[in-house]
């Protein structure tokens, strides 16, 4: 897409003038026109339905800006709503937040836009307010944004560390690690190719289902995966977690990508999955629920929340125990 010529993002698109103002008329403002942005105005107002306001915010650094199953607009959507969406709120509003590096191609960013725009379409938010910035050539990975997301908690949702008890089930409403491979795939660091594609959707229908069945706690595991889940669980109450490998459910192509590259598939992010921590007696009614959901067709039951000490034990397919440690390193930076 060029905007009166340009085909590249230039400093000039940051300074406010002529071209800052084309840019975000032929780009943003015109991918957002249902979203409900008024670009006139310096501040945006907003009423919220009756319940317990809930915020969070991210930012996202992804590298490659577009891989199989999503690019950096789709996971700034669905980032944030998932981080709404686990906490017990039905998200409603986004602030987004763009920097962008001098000689991007118009044509990337407006593909991105385009599909960030969509993604909030589909999950229900507004994006009320944004701002752009533009840093020189060299300073930045093309795009990075940074979002706020804004929601609502019905009051008789109630989620939390402290509601966890011993002997309650741990849940997983997919795959785990397909986000984090399929990312590393397409950068080609390796001369690896495959069919995986991210996991990057939207929870809102899981965690509203897990939530209504009176889910004790919920978290979306981003970086760090199921692995760094389950460890703050361990490490904040003091509990032990016990997991089965033979229910945690990884496809075939990753467990391979990571056996030949030597990553571990219960460190590696997630983007459209939820860990659940339930009552015993309801497990069974919250993965039948979950299977009936799109996205939630493969979820397992994988383990249980045992007696102290607080560590996570992991009883392997071979019959033996590891313990199963959260991340040390960034094997894979730039992941979301």
């Amino acid at each position: 897409m060029n905007i009166v010529g340009e085909k590249t993002i230039r400093l000039a698109h940051g300074n406010g003038g002529r071209l800052m103002r084309e840019l975000i008329d032929r780009v943003f403002a015109r991918h957002f026109s249902e979203l409900g942005p008024d670009k006139t105005l310096d501040a945006s107002p907003f009423s919220l339905p009756t319940g317990v306001a809930i915020t969070s915010v991210d930012a996202f650094t992804v590298q490659p800006l577009e891989f199989p199953g999503g690019d950096i607009g789709t996971l700034a959507v669905n980032g944030t709503v998932n981080d709404l969406a686990v906490s017990g709120a039905r998200p409603h509003f986004l602030t987004l937040s763009a920097i962008l590096e001098e000689g991007l191609e118009i044509a990337v960013l407006d593909r991105v836009v385009a599909s960030l725009a969509a993604e909030a379409r589909r999950t229900g938010v507004k994006i009320i307010a944004g701002d752009t910035k533009v840093v020189p050539r060299g300073h930045g990975g093309g795009i990075y944004f940074t979002t706020t997301g804004i929601g609502v908690r019905n009051t008789g949702v109630t989620l939390g560390l402290d509601r966890i008890q011993v002997g309650d089930a741990i849940l997983v409403s997919g795959p785990i690690g397909d986000h984090g491979i399929a990312v590393m795939l397409a950068r080609q660091e390796f001369d690896l190719h495959g069919n995986i594609r991210s996991d990057c959707a939207p929870v809102i229908d899981l965690a509203e289902a897990a939530a209504a069945l009176g889910a004790h706690f919920m978290r979306d595991p981003t970086r760090g995966g199921l692995a760094g889940v389950v460890n703050e669980i361990a490490s904040a109450t003091g509990f032990g977690l016990r997991l089965d490998e033979t229910c945690v459910p990884i496809r075939d192509e990753v467990r391979g990508v990571c056996e030949i590259l030597g990553y571990d598939p219960y460190t590696l992010a997630c983007e459209g999955r939820v860990v659940a921590i339930v009552a015993q007696t309801t497990a069974r009614e919250v993965l039948a629920a979950w299977r009936d959901l799109a996205g939630g067709e493969s979820a397992e039951i994988v383990g249980t929340v045992t007696n102290p000490p607080a560590r996570v034990v992991l009883a392997t397919s071979a019959g033996g125990e590891r313990i199963l440690p959260e991340l040390e390193d960034e094997p894979l930076p730039r992941i979301c």
